[in-house]
């Protein structure tokens, strides 16, 4: 294939904007035109992934029939290892499981290093950096020989850190890890090349060498006899000047062309020396050599000044580029979904490249509107799946009490009760949620549930196993990786199956079930290696380990519509490409901290720099931004802040906004008006439907249908805002009760109700325990029964603390007065002929010795003043004016003698109701009045008639449409039949 007499390393290139893999397999195609069949299947090919060798297979099963070359991966030179006797690679999760209890026992020895939170974060960071010195040939003495006097502390410790490695590798001492054992075999084949070279040829195409692994057998094929490397976007227009700069790493690793640099020099070639693997002409040549020229090494840009004035044709170059500068990260997802939609009507193949995955997942929200459902190649987070979302949730119920969320979190899982009986399960689940709303408890244990199931009718052994299943799961301690991992099967396979049928229900089925069953298989495997956790450290372990899979598990997706990352970009093209997110920080991403060794002493030690990520991924910009048309996208502003485009993008439209005497301006206004259109277009899709406002409204229903029952508490209201009194009574709507209960101002007014009752009694029957400290202790016994919220308990009892002395000297005097009687009294009077009736619940009565009645009401907030309760706030005037009536039976219709509120909240506040003032019978007959006016069918409940603050919240303002009118707003009758 190749003249054996040219002793010069091989190397070829494919320039950017052509599509590699069809030109690979064009260029062997024209290579072994002349040959026999035979010749080409003699080829051994070596690509660098997976998508790389399908897509070269379907090129060449496309036709002509022929036969194929041996086609292989990098990553299969390992099987070539097992024949040469080397020992399988070391489990990655192993190694983790055991670096991770190293750096637990350095953490326990000198606390001070790192906090305990980051066990898991140090040992995949720790893990990578012996990858990285594994793939490079870095060894641990070279890092402690690195000079770290003239550094700060830091240093200094972070290599007592890595002192670990060694401490790991000691542990398996004929063992290799992944990228050591690969390292090997390499290092074995290019000693094996060099005593038996190889005649056949061997081909590596589709790396650029960034790995030290890679870069030492691509140089080695490249002086094989008919050896050869092709490499992918090679930059043949630029200079042979600006490829001297780039030999300093420090100063040139992100730049698009350094890998090929490093390569080149490392084989004494110069860039005369690349040769073209094929005659394939970029889709538009003064577009690739516009980016050349603004990608340029930093230290040399002022060739924009020297070169600018001879770049031409900028306006063919721009003509197939559109920039996209939109407002929010959601108007770019719209534009973009409109365009791939507009692709998907033309049928165009059409790709977004992004490395934003909350971007790409925008996009595919927006393309669900159309029914488009692209090609994703990055799948879905296992994590995210529903068996990963399962096992974390499983994993949760050991960290802490259970709770009714995560209980109806998994209840409603569609895993869980997979086997027989969904239907009724989710029934039963919902009922379940209804009752937790209302009644509780926050926190459900197997008697409580147990409890739910012995009064309601439900499937066989239901109650039994959601009880035994969730209720009294959490566990405190350390306990050994191995028990943890088996429990969280053995519990996640009962939930799932239910309570009507043994097995595992749906929960290994399918690609996501099988790949999470895979996970929990190995981590079972290697968990002798993990030691003790507790359970919290568990489920940060198994969401970890989860996050680190993916499932491709799309049905039909819509072929032509693709979204790739920048690997899959590399090996496809397609005829729109659209850049995605070309903000600083999505792309490139922001280079990750090294908490082990900065950026001098990585070069010193010859590890990778961080700004290797950055020139791949210039190196991907540079290839796909020379697609026949391309969209360049970026959002203005994040959801927190404004952004700053990407230093690609920034230097082309600085480039172009340099050079207006050549077209530059013009050509880039042009790109930003083609933009401009379709971010038009999307703002008026996603623009709301002009709807007129509502009025305020004032609803009338008939007097049949009116309530014929309040209570006290509901007066105030009927009066400030009637139209919740419709909305309750009419409408019979209630507020949702929330699911995860609060230690809330109504829990706190029932508490101390029930506490202030229970004390007044105890002291009734025992006056020696009229006294603060018996109040305070009785506080205490009652709140650690009623309130299962440390914090809040902790607050509300230092808050009666505060008022202990104030009320028991009060209650001193008021029990000189009159002896309590009744306390939660109900009673309710009638107001005839109206056919209605007026409810209360008076919080305590008290009868002196004339038989007059004293009636108090606690409020564990501001009690009402004076003027208030005379205008508005009448609820203990009722009470007085019904208890006159007769309203509680066991008084009759009795004298009040005194109504008073009592204030709980520091000091103690008393505030008498004014009964000589606001006398019972004007009390009995303003209500008499109020009543009958909404026996009048004129009479509208209007919403938020007389409220006392503007920011008042009333559980009803949402269905009265309030904000789209207010208080100046005139009520609009509205009869309803």
């Amino acid at each position: 294939m190749f003249d054996p007499d040219h002793s010069t390393p091989r190397l070829f290139a494919v320039p950017c904007g052509v599509d590699f893999p069809r030109a690979l397999v064009d260029g062997l195609r024209q290579r072994f035109a002349d040959h026999p069949p035979e010749a080409l299947a003699r080829v051994e090919l070596i690509l660098n992934t997976e998508r790389m060798s399908r897509r070269v297979r379907q090129l060449f099963d496309s036709g002509p029939a022929g036969l194929l070359p041996r086609i292989s991966l990098l990553s299969g030179l390992s099987r070539q290892a097992n024949l040469r006797g080397l020992p399988p690679a070391l489990p990655p999760l192993r190694r983790r499981l055991e670096l991770s209890q190293l750096i637990a026992r350095l953490l326990d020895a000198q606390p001070d290093l790192a906090a305990r939170a980051s066990l898991y974060d140090l040992s995949d960071s720790l893990a990578e950096l012996i990858d990285e010195m594994q793939s490079e040939g870095v060894t641990t003495d070279q890092i402690r020989a690195l000079d770290v006097s003239d550094m700060s502390e830091h240093w200094k410790r972070a290599q007592d850190f890595i002192g670990i490695a060694d401490q790991f590798v000691d542990m398996h001492e004929n063992a290799l890890d992944v990228n050591a054992r690969q390292r090997q075999v390499v290092l074995d084949l290019i000693a094996e090349w060099q005593r038996r070279p190889p005649q056949h040829p061997i081909i590596l195409a589709g790396s650029t060498g960034s790995r030290g692994t890679t870069l030492l057998l691509m140089e080695a094929i490249a002086r094989l006899p008919q050896g050869a490397v092709v490499l992918p976007g090679f930059d043949f227009d630029q200079p042979a000047e600006v490829w001297d700069t780039l030999t300093d790493g420090l100063v040139a690793e992100d730049h698009p062309q350094y890998r090929f640099c490093k390569l080149m020099r490392d084989l004494d070639l110069g860039p005369r020396d690349i040769h073209r693997w094929v005659d394939m002409t970029p889709p538009s040549l003064p577009r690739n050599r516009l980016v050349s020229l603004a990608l340029r090494p930093a230290p040399v840009t002022d060739a924009w000044m020297s070169e600018g004035p001879h770049l031409t044709q900028l306006d063919q170059a721009t003509e197939a580029l559109t920039l996209i500068e939109a407002d929010s990260p959601r108007s770019e997802a719209l534009a973009i979904a409109m365009r791939l939609r507009q692709a998907a009507e033309d049928g165009q193949t059409a790709a977004l490249i992004t490395p934003d995955r909350m971007l790409t997942r925008q996009v595919s929200a927006a393309l669900d509107r159309w029914n488009i459902l692209p090609d994703d190649s990055a799948g879905l987070p296992l994590q995210l799946s529903p068996p990963g979302r399962f096992l974390r949730h499983v994993a949760d119920l050991f960290c802490r009490p259970l709770q009714a969320d995560m209980l109806l979190t998994l209840l409603k899982h569609p895993l869980t009760h997979s086997g027989e009986g969904r239907g009724q399960h989710l029934l039963h689940a919902r009922d379940l949620e209804l009752h937790m709303r209302r009644y509780g408890p926050p926190f459900p244990d197997q008697d409580s549930l147990i409890a739910f199931g012995s009064t309601r009718d439900l499937l066989p052994g239901w109650a039994d196993w959601l009880a035994r299943s969730f209720a009294g799961r959490d566990l405190s301690g350390s306990r050994a990786l191995s028990d943890w991992v088996t429990d969280l099967r053995q519990t996640a396979e009962v939930i799932a199956a239910g309570s009507q049928s043994e097995g595992t229900g749906e929960l290994w089925d399918k690609k996501a079930g099988i790949a999470a069953r895979d996970v929990i298989d190995e981590l079972q495997a290697e968990a002798p290696h993990g030691g003790d956790m507790t359970a919290r450290d568990f489920a940060d372990l198994l969401g970890a380990v989860l996050s680190q899979g993916e499932v491709r598990d799309r049905d039909a997706p819509y072929g032509s519509i693709l979204i790739w990352g920048t690997l899959e970009a590399r090996v496809q093209g397609a005829d729109l490409v659209i850049l995605g997110g070309l903000n600083e920080g999505s792309w490139p991403e922001a280079a990750r901290p090294d908490p082990w060794l900065n950026r001098k002493l990585r070069h010193e030690a010859g590890l990778l720099l961080p700004e290797r990520r950055i020139g791949l991924s210039a190196h991907d910009f540079q290839q796909a931004i020379a697609a026949p048309e391309v969209w360049l996208t970026r959002a203005i502003r994040s959801e927190e802040a404004d952004t700053v485009p990407s230093r690609w993008l920034n230097r082309l439209t600085n480039l172009l906004g340099g050079l207006p005497d050549q077209g530059g301006q013009t050509a880039l206004s042009a790109m930003q008006m083609r933009g401009q259109v379709w971010l038009d277009w999307a703002s008026v899709l996603d623009a709301p439907l002009p709807t007129p406002l509502s009025l305020r409204p004032s609803p009338r229903p008939p007097v049949a249908a009116r309530p014929r029952r309040l209570t006290v508490t509901e007066i105030p209201k009927l009066i400030r805002d009637p139209y919740a009194i419709y909305a309750k009574h009419v409408l019979r709507l209630r507020p949702v009760d929330p699911l995860l209960q609060e230690p809330d101002a109504l829990l706190r007014g029932t508490v101390i109700h029930k506490i202030l009752e229970e004390f007044i009694k105890s002291a009734h029957e025992r006056p020696e325990t009229l006294s603060a400290q018996d109040f305070i202790e009785q506080s205490r016994r009652i709140l650690e029964e009623d309130v299962p919220w440390p914090v809040a308990r902790t607050l509300w009892l230092t808050r009666l603390k505060k008022v202990a002395d104030d009320f028991v000297r009060g209650e001193h005097e008021r029990q000189s007065r009159a002896r309590p009687s009744g306390f939660e009294k109900s009673g309710n009077v009638r107001l005839d002929p109206l056919d209605f009736e007026i409810a209360a619940k008076a919080d305590r009565i008290d009868v002196d010795d004339r038989g007059l009645l004293h009636l108090y009401d606690y409020k564990t907030g501001e009690p009402p003043s004076e003027k208030q309760q005379k205008s508005f706030e009448k609820q203990l005037l009722i009470e007085t004016a019904i208890a006159e009536q007769g309203a509680f039976a066991d008084y009759g219709a009795a004298r009040v003698e005194r109504a008073l509120y009592i204030g709980l909240k520091p000091p103690v506040k008393e505030v008498a109701a004014p009964i000589l003032d606001e006398p019972p019978a004007k009390v009995w007959a303003e209500l008499r009045s109020l009543i009958e006016a909404y026996f009048d069918a004129t009479q509208g409940y209007s919403s938020r008639r007389m409220v006392h603050r503007d920011d008042f919240a009333g559980d009803y303002d949402h269905l009265a449409r309030y904000g789209e009118w207010d208080r100046s707003s005139d009520p609009v009758p509205e009869d309803l039949t």
